[in-house]
């Protein structure tokens, strides 16, 4: 009763502000406006990358998410910003969507969460076309092992207070593990604790040789 409560109540509002803080919302500026086609985005949340699409790039906009109540709170950021999203309760490990349909697909902030980011990248992989692409902007593991020992010891309770959010997972690495070919960025977000901060950023496409 009291984890049902804290999921309904408390969990959607924190992620949302956590989400959204400065830094966060200049990454999604940067990726969000090339987005183009017919997209899908995995964890659409609450909506934070809504006002970022380019409406003259966009033909159809899917949204992913396995909470129901975030996914309220981006329907009213889609009616604020007049885009006609269609929104899909599910999760990122079995996407109902077929073959090769997706042109651009977006992720961010969400890899961390996915409880098993390799059968989702999978699943993005059969529903992106060939010439395709990911658009993703993702906190990970950090390249500093004084960060990573601070990783690893709060990663346990932070991942139950943040709704499955892991601080140390090797974001280019579970890419590159499904075939995908990175052209991606790094830094630590300014303003934003370390073991939190690092930021990976960019795009992926199907290898050629798949």
């Amino acid at each position: 009763m009291i984890k049902n409560f804290y999921e309904k109540n408390i969990l959607p509002p924190l992620l949302n502000c956590c989400c959204g803080t400065k830094p966060i919302t200049y990454q999604r500026k940067k990726i969000i406006p090339e987005a183009n086609g017919d997209i899908l985005e995995i964890g659409v949340g609450s909506g934070l990358n809504i006002p970022f699409y380019d409406k003259n790039k966009v033909s159809k906009i899917i949204a992913l998410d396995p909470s129901e109540d975030l996914n309220a709170m981006a329907k009213i950021k889609a009616k604020a910003n007049d885009l006609n999203i269609h929104f899909l309760t599910g999760i990122a490990e079995d996407i109902q969507i077929p073959d090769s349909s997706i042109d651009t697909i977006v992720i961010t902030y969400t890899l961390c969460t996915i409880p098993e980011p390799e059968k989702a990248l999978s699943e993005i992989k059969r529903v992106l076309k060939t010439n395709g692409k990911i658009l993703f902007s993702e906190h990970g593991l950090a390249p500093d092992d004084k960060v990573v020992n601070w990783q690893n010891k709060i990663n346990p309770i932070w991942s139950k207070v943040f709704g499955g959010c892991n601080l140390n997972r090797d974001i280019p690495s579970l890419f590159k593990a499904e075939g995908f070919v990175l052209t991606y960025e790094q830094m630590y977000l300014p303003s934003t604790p370390k073991f939190v901060g690092f930021n990976t950023w960019g795009e992926a496409k199907i290898s050629s040789h798949d």
